[in-house]
């Protein structure tokens, strides 16, 4: 049978918060009966964007990551609901009764993401309901894929063996695998988010002036194996990303026109710029 998954790409984020307001403009005040009763305009967050910062000037990025609802397989929320409060219909959206729910405030803390929301006023708990009550119509689309201007969101309703095939062909994970909640929110580019990085500059010295050095090859080897290899860009500047923190010593070769293969070794905690090398430098 077809489910609904929705993959969210953490590169193309840039924390416009378009899917945030979508959400409220949608459910702030609005009551769709059998689906969600109104949310409150101040205190929820259905959608909210977490951001982190990774290295040191001059070699620093911002990495967004959009959460919400991961409408999971194994969702602990359905698990421990009574009274049918918390149910998955059978296209894999989880939903919550906002009429069996109410009163019901046990709810909230029974999700390990913290994606459930309490109404004080309807006494009720509430979450992204995946826009089950749009998507019954036949929309076009969810409120947050109408809305994104850059394409972070990207929902399909497909059989479970086509979505593990989409998910290893473009390197998708989940949020906390640990959890054993199978979610069916899907992350691209989450290493941008969990991983570090690696970066320096390489520059030629001449008469005391440093140019940047573009197309110089550049490796990083760890315990004699080669981990990754890039070239420098027109700035010079080369990264190597993905890296686990903390994961211990690392050598850097680069190519010098005049002294052959350069390296220099170091131990690496975490997201680090290591500095300008100069390839008339000897390490």
């Amino acid at each position: 049978m077809e489910q609904w998954n929705l993959i969210i790409d953490v590169a193309r984020c840039h924390n416009c918060n378009n899917c945030f307001l979508a959400c409220k403009d949608e459910h702030v005040g609005n009551n769709f009966p059998g689906y969600s009763a109104p949310q409150p305009l101040h205190g929820h967050q259905w959608f909210f964007i977490e951001s982190r910062e990774r290295g040191q000037m001059p070699m620093v990025d911002v990495a967004f990551r959009p959460t919400t609802c991961n409408h999971c397989r194994e969702a602990p929320c359905v698990e421990q609901a009574t009274a049918g409060s918390v149910y998955q219909r059978e296209d894999g959206i989880v939903m919550i009764d906002p009429d069996k729910a109410r009163d019901k405030k046990e709810i909230v803390a029974s999700c390990p993401y913290g994606a459930i929301w309490w109404n004080e006023q309807e006494q009720l708990a509430q979450k992204w309901n995946f826009d089950a009550h749009l998507l019954d119509q036949d929309s076009s689309g969810l409120r947050c894929e109408q809305v994104c201007p850059t394409d972070v969101f990207r929902s399909f309703k497909v059989e479970d063996s086509e979505m593990e095939r989409i998910a290893v062909e473009e390197g998708l994970q989940t949020l906390h695998p640990e959890f054993g909640t199978r979610p069916r929110v899907y992350y691209k580019n989450l290493d941008w988010f969990t991983k570090h990085f690696i970066g320096g500059t390489l520059v030629s010295e001449a008469d005391g002036i440093s140019t940047a050095v573009s197309g110089v090859a550049v490796r990083l080897e760890k315990d004699g194996v080669e981990m990754q290899a890039t070239q420098t860009d027109q700035y010079g500047d080369f990264k190597f990303d993905g890296l686990e923190d903390h994961s211990g010593r690392y050598t850097l070769q680069y190519d010098s026109p005049g002294q052959g293969c350069c390296e220099t070794s170091f131990e690496f905690n975490e997201s680090v710029y290591l500095g300008i090398f100069s390839l008339s430098d000897v390490p």
